[in-house]
């Protein structure tokens, strides 16, 4: 676990990919152009959040297979795919491959998804069969079986019932192709001390974000809140030498910004503040939210260092990933990305990678 005070050694980025629907190859285009951005800059990983049926990147296997040919060092995660959408011996082909293809870059991160949508998400993919589908984390650990190795259900019958070892229409045992170690790299996103606690217990590397579980802390706060998740994960895991958090915060550092971008940024931490509070009313007249979410940091990097340097959640991550806003435009994105790598991870004891 990093020592108290400490900040993390890596330091990446997040993006949805919002994109306009009159014109989506545009969003999408610039999505990639962040990434190759992060891996000039030196940035230890690139973080892609999927999500369907919503105007953002949908499709994380190829966003990243696209990255992995555009950027040739940067890691490339996702934070997360919602797995009970996802054929797990599919999702298996699908990541190996891009983890051969990438040279082992590849950080894939998988979740239930949102309560709120999971059941829309689940009858419009499995609409006839939703109610009888595998459950998300029982698919999840199915999904790592198969990276690792694990057979493959009916991989002993052969199609025409022949014992013909050389039958062209024989299936293999196990999922191919195979990336070794990839399944070591697979990290859970939670938001509760009890999912926390089943990522570690399971030994899985955790994704924390800006939402977590209120007042799991005692009560004084998202960091508080936020730090005891982490701690719930670290306690449950088998191995502690295994641990490895990464926490995506929303923080906009404003050193190399013109007056309107500072203005846009503030306006944006001031829409999304909104939308939160909406969010909370929403439970009921006198109602809290169960859940509490992070404000957005917007300032000098100097001030917003010293701000994270004192939370207690990022004192216990591994990697710090700046959770870019979508309602931004492309070229606040860049800025943004560029003073994080300039002056906001400097500024945190971080160096950019170089190989």
């Amino acid at each position: 676990m990093p020592a108290p005070g400490s900040a993390p050694t890596r330091l990446g980025f997040l993006t949805t990919g919002p994109f306009d629907p009159v014109d989506p190859a545009t969003g999408l285009e610039e999505a990639l152009r962040l990434v190759e951005l992060g891996d000039a800059l030196g940035l230890d990983t690139a973080w892609l959040r999927p999500d369907h049926l919503r105007h953002a990147i949908s499709s994380p296997v190829a966003m990243l297979a696209a990255a992995s040919q555009r950027a040739r060092r940067i890691g490339l995660g996702t934070a997360s795919i919602p797995v009970r959408a996802e054929n797990p011996l599919r999702l298996a082909e699908d990541l190996a491959t891009l983890d051969l293809l990438s040279g082992g870059r590849l950080r894939p991160g998988l979740s239930v998804g949102s309560p709120k949508r999971v059941a829309a998400v689940d009858r419009a993919v499995h609409p006839t069969t939703a109610e009888h589908e595998e459950p998300g984390r029982e698919r999840l650990l199915r999904f790592r079986e198969l990276l690792r190795g694990g057979r493959v259900p009916g991989a002993d019958e052969r199609p025409d019932g022949s014992d013909d070892e050389d039958d062209d229409d024989a299936i293999t045992p196990t999922v191919q192709p195979t990336s070794p170690g990839l399944a070591d790299r697979l990290a859970y996103g939670a938001a509760t001390l009890r999912t926390a606690a089943w990522a570690g217990s399971h030994g899985f590397r955790l994704l924390a974000s800006d939402v977590t579980e209120r007042g799991s802390g005692g009560g004084s706060g998202f960091a508080a809140d936020q730090r005891a998740l982490i701690d719930a994960y670290r306690d449950a895991l088998p191995d502690p030498a295994a641990a490895h958090v990464t926490l995506a915060l929303v923080v906009v550092p404003t050193d190399g910004a013109t007056a309107e971008q500072r203005a846009r940024y503030r306006a944006d931490a001031a829409a999304r503040a909104e939308r939160a509070a909406r969010a909370d009313q929403s439970e009921g007249p006198g109602a809290v939210s169960s859940m509490v979410r992070a404000p957005d940091l917007v300032g000098p990097s100097d001030e917003l260092a010293a701000a994270l340097l004192a939370d207690p959640a990022v004192q216990a991550a591994d990697e710090l990933a700046i959770a870019l806003p979508a309602g931004l435009p492309a070229g606040d994105l860049a800025r943004i990305l560029t003073d994080v790598a300039e002056h906001l991870g400097p500024a945190l004891g971080w160096s950019p990678a170089t190989s």
